[in-house]
């Protein structure tokens, strides 16, 4: 069997055009699929056509790479379930006037005979995180008993929105009652990142979530960790989509933190966290923090200034703040926002690596970043060096640092 091109007409209905080999992209260059590159489509992804773009492919015949010049036919992308890291982007030829697309992961796709294939990589056990087991049938009356209990709760309320509309993860652990379930505290942030999914500048595009818009109590928020702290390998994480940057209510946290410890030490407390303020961070580590997870575009200081927006701090204090971390033993894990040719190319590996040698954190969880490629290729280099692969990014990363373990979900650690 051959791989083909997957095209699109304008209702969405997709079909396979055998004349052209597929392509997949990384930075700026086009990379042919091969069958290593790819596996069968996984459960819970979804398809997307690219408004404004052309497809291109390699012409079966003469080898010359090729556009899909016919009106209508449109480039297909799949968006991976969480556990799936992305290893190369769809490719097409944009246009000036082709729409900004939504923050999502647009992935490289192929046909593999008759069925769908992606260019991606399995990296972690989707047990707990496996699409079938959230959005259930019962999902909504578990919602509306627990608001029930707790009527006053604005975070309950704000969750319940998040659970039912944004159909959030996180959110939903809170009503299941199990795992890892997010509180969000804070309504303002101090970074204004490219890919934010939750706030995005006039012109760019919509944020797929909308941010809390009120300061949570330590009331509210024991009201709702305690118990969820003592189920089954549970977590509860400050700093979720739906909010801006947690250290800024980092009183609220530390308070909510020892309120909480004082009725049980059961369970994980987690923060999802920029890492910008230092003096915060070791305020919520003598409180009683468990773990963190750190986002990380590039461990290049001018790459992240670029990407990130810092507003008043800078790489080095987030440097600073892991260390605090790590010297007080809370498990520590990055949150390495991939973009294929621009994460695994060399000067970003070694940026990286770098920064791993001096702070060896416990976990690198590897998140595919949600954004449109052509857009992000306008507001920063993307191009700094050859792309050696994500796949070997991965494998090289593995072999440096044998005790970071590489993931995609956080862990219990209590």
């Amino acid at each position: 069997m051959k791989l083909s091109v997957v095209l699109a007409d304008e209702n969405g209905d997709y079909f396979f055009d055998d004349t052209l080999k597929p392509l997949g992209a990384a930075g700026g260059e086009l990379w042919e699929l091969v069958p290593d590159d790819l596996i069968p489509l996984p459960p819970g992804s979804d398809l997307f056509f690219l408004p404004g773009r052309r497809a291109v492919g390699i012409n079966a015949i003469s080898g010359e790479v090729e556009v899909v010049a016919e009106e209508g036919l449109l480039p297909v992308a799949a968006i991976l379930p969480q556990g799936y890291t992305r290893l190369l982007l769809p490719a097409y030829l944009g246009g000036e006037e082709a729409p900004h697309l939504p923050l999502f992961g647009y992935t490289a796709l192929a046909a593999l005979g008759e069925d769908l294939y992606v260019a991606a990589l399995p990296t972690d056990d989707q047990v707990k995180w496996n699409p079938l087991s959230y959005n259930t049938p019962d999902l909504k009356e578990l919602v509306k008993a627990r608001i029930k209990v707790q009527p006053e709760n604005r975070i309950l309320r704000h969750l319940a929105h998040c659970a039912l509309n944004y159909h959030c993860l996180t959110a939903q652990n809170i009503f299941y009652r199990r795992w890892e379930g997010g509180i969000p505290t804070s309504p303002t942030c101090n970074a204004q990142c490219l890919g934010c999914i939750s706030k995005q500048p006039a012109g760019c595009c919509q944020a797929p979530q909308g941010r809390i818009k009120f300061q949570p109590t330590v009331e509210e928020i024991v009201e709702i960790a305690r118990p969820h702290l003592e189920t089954e390998e549970a977590i509860i994480s400050f700093g979720q989509g739906c909010e801006g940057e947690p250290l800024l209510a980092w009183r609220t946290i530390a308070g909510a933190i020892r309120e909480i410890r004082k009725e049980t030490d059961q369970g994980t407390i987690n923060i999802n966290s920029n890492a910008g303020l230092p003096n915060a961070v070791e305020a919520l580590v003598r409180a009683g923090l468990d773990s963190a997870r750190v986002s990380l575009f590039s461990a290049d200081p001018e790459s992240y200034q670029v990407y990130h927006r810092p507003q008043n701090y800078s790489f080095s204090q987030v440097a600073e703040s892991v260390e605090i971390m790590l010297q007080a033993g809370v498990f520590v894990s990055l949150n390495l926002l991939v973009f294929p040719g621009f994460t695994d190319s060399r000067r970003q590996m070694e940026a990286l690596f770098d920064f791993l040698r001096t702070h060896p954190v416990h976990m690198v969880q590897l998140r595919n970043l949600n954004i449109d490629p052509d857009w992000l290729h306008k507001q920063i280099d993307i191009s700094t060096g050859e792309a050696l692969g994500v796949a070997t990014f991965i494998k090289e990363m593995k072999g440096e640092f044998p005790g970071i373990s590489i993931g995609n979900f956080s862990r219990a650690v209590r």
